[in-house]
């Protein structure tokens, strides 16, 4: 069974563009969000970050950080991360503006303070379709290397979401099979359309 996919993380566009590059590469229906009020990279210092509107193209992004200083942006990642963004989509689209895009089946986020805003999202909508989505917490560290760690485990559990006929049949087991294996803890909850 085909299934919707939305990836979402906080503000800086690295956890869920890493995986929903690779479920794209592997033929999901995936889309991928944040939930902050902007787009937040690293800058200089931790003071320091660079801010930018939803919706600025990464390539906008990249070549603004590559004029600033390319290679502060080369070594701490942000540039190779916004140039695999860029062959993603055009441009990050925030979680909580996402109402034309339609409905999900399952929605991935990698930090609980995002699961608990994309669940009390959900429950401030109209819930007119009736239509369940499975939100699923994966807690991953924000860098690149967890990122890709992390995306690939995501791989892992929509694989086995999409194997099934009804993932609300299969999810516990699902979730403790996956817990059992990778020795990570998942939160799980179901909301409405």
């Amino acid at each position: 069974m085909k299934f919707r996919f939305a990836m979402v993380c906080s503000s800086n566009q690295n956890r869920s563009m890493e995986a929903h590059s690779i479920l794209k590469r592997q033929g999901f229906d995936v889309s991928s969000y944040g939930t902050g009020a902007h787009v937040k990279l690293p800058g200089p210092s931790l003071r320091e970050p660079n801010v930018y509107e939803f919706g600025t193209p990464y390539k906008q992004m990249f070549d603004d950080l590559h004029r600033k200083d390319p290679e502060l942006y080369k070594r701490n990642g942000i540039l190779p991360m916004l140039k695999r963004n860029s062959t993603v989509k055009l441009a990050p689209q925030r979680w909580q503006d996402n109402a034309a895009d339609g409905s999900f089946d399952v929605v991935f986020t990698f930090e609980e303070k995002v699961f608990d805003m994309v669940i009390e999202d959900l429950h401030g909508r109209d819930q007119t379709l009736m239509k369940s989505v499975l939100v699923i917490n994966l807690e991953v560290k924000d860098n690149h290397e967890e990122a890709a760690i992390g995306g690939r485990l995501t791989l892992d559990l929509c694989q086995e979401i999409e194997a099934t006929e009804s993932w609300e049949e299969s999810i516990d087991d699902i979730v403790i099979a996956f817990e059992k294996q990778h020795r990570r803890k998942l939160l799980y909850s179901i909301s409405f359309y």
